[in-house]
This record gives C-alpha cells, sequence and structure tokens, in this order.
C-alpha cells in the first residue's frame, strides 16, 4: 500500500521534522528548554516498544554547568564543548537490574524475571533494548521541536563510576538537546539506498 493511502500515516512535513530534515546539531543556542520539556520528552519516548516491556535504560539529564563540566571532563576533546553549551545533555544508561522490575512492568508473567540468570544474555537484552530507548528519545524530543546531538566518544567506565557509582547501571551514549545552531553543521551526507542495504525474502 502507497505510503500515502496509509491509515494514519504522517504528513510530509511531519516526517521531515522526524527524519529527512533533522539534523545531529553540533552547537546550541543560548535558550534553557522550556519547563517541563524533559519529562514531556520521556513522557512521549516511553511509549516505545522494548522486549518483554523491560525498559532497562536510565536516563541522567544534565542541566547544571557543573554537571555537564563534569561529564566533559571525561570526554573527547572533540565532544567537551558541545556537552558545555548544550542547555541539556542526557546520559543513556541501561541497568544490568531491569529483570528485577519485571514483575511491574510484565506483570501478565511474573515468573518472567526468573528467566534473566545469564549474566551475558541479561547484558545483552540491556544494552539492545536501552539502545532502542535512547533513540526513541532522539525521535521524541524531535517530534517536540527540540534538535538532538547524540555523541560516543567519551570514557564508559568513568562515567559509570561518576554517575552511576553503587548501582548496576552502564552507560551506553549521550545526547545533547536544545535548540540547536548551524555552526559546525555539515552538509547533508548521503545514505545508502534500499537496494544497496536491503533484501526482501
Amino acid at each position: 500500500m502507497p505510503l500515502a493511502e496509509s491509515a494514519g500515516a504522517l504528513d510530509g512535513a511531519a516526517l521531515d521534522i522526524l527524519f529527512r530534515t533533522a539534523r545531529t546539531r553540533n552547537s546550541w543556542q543560548d535558550r534553557a528548554l522550556p519547563e517541563g520539556a524533559l519529562q514531556a520528552i520521556y513522557d512521549l519516548a516511553k511509549w516505545g516498544p522494548t522486549a518483554a516491556n523491560s525498559n532497562p535504560a536510565r536516563f541522567v539529564f544534565l542541566t547544571s554547568a557543573s554537571a555537564k563540566e563534569t561529564l566533559a571532563s571525561v570526554a573527547s576533546p572533540g565532544n567537551q564543548a558541545k556537552i558545555k553549551a548544550a542547555p541539556v545533555t542526557v546520559i543513556i544508561g541501561y541497568d544490568l537490574a531491569f529483570p528485577e522490575t519485571l514483575p511491574k512492568l510484565f506483570p501478565h508473567a511474573p515468573g518472567f524475571k526468573n528467566l534473566f540468570t545469564d549474566p551475558v544474555a541479561t547484558e545483552w537484552t540491556a544494552f539492545r533494548n536501552a539502545s532502542l530507548q535512547g533513540a526513541y528519545l532522539i525521535i521524541a524530543a524531535r517530534a517536540l521541536g527540540y534538535d538532538c546531538g547524540p555523541m560516543s566518544g567519551f570514557d564508559n567506565a568513568k562515567v559509570d563510576e561518576l554517575f552511576f557509582a553503587g548501582t548496576q547501571i552502564k552507560s551506553n551514549f549521550i545526547c545533547s538537546i536544545g535548540f540547536g545552531g548551524d555552526e559546525g553543521l555539515f552538509e547533508r551526507l548521503p545514505r545508502h539506498q534500499f537496494d544497496d542495504v536491503c533484501r526482501v525474502l
């Protein structure tokens, strides 16, 4: 069925905001997010699907200069200024203790948490699904009119020590959120075409 005929499909302008004209930002306007913006972003992103509704992602939103400075101190030189200039930079982590929440989040199968006895499988499940949730967070932020600048380029072990000490949470990636500037904006980069990377069997 052509996209234009799909029931409930977003219009072209909405798809542009989410995907086609959205850009990864490397600089930021000196403009704060409105009150309640972070909760609104999360409250939209939380509805994205995860395996067994596990929701293993944990988010630390850094808004103070001191918190952003701490994160920047363990980031690569190219990311330090971006972190400090953005109104918010969020650490997306994954909680290895997520099975303990499954009785609440997956109540029709209260014993499901007992399947996670293999630490490797538990970590892969947490990492994979928290990565999905990080992507949902980016799409939610864009949908609400904010720009995003996702990044790796930091010392995960040091971030875990600084922000997740005493927990089973591990850092995955970080993402600045705000109103982007055009400084440092790359030309639109190419993408693979469907036939280059996709097969239909």
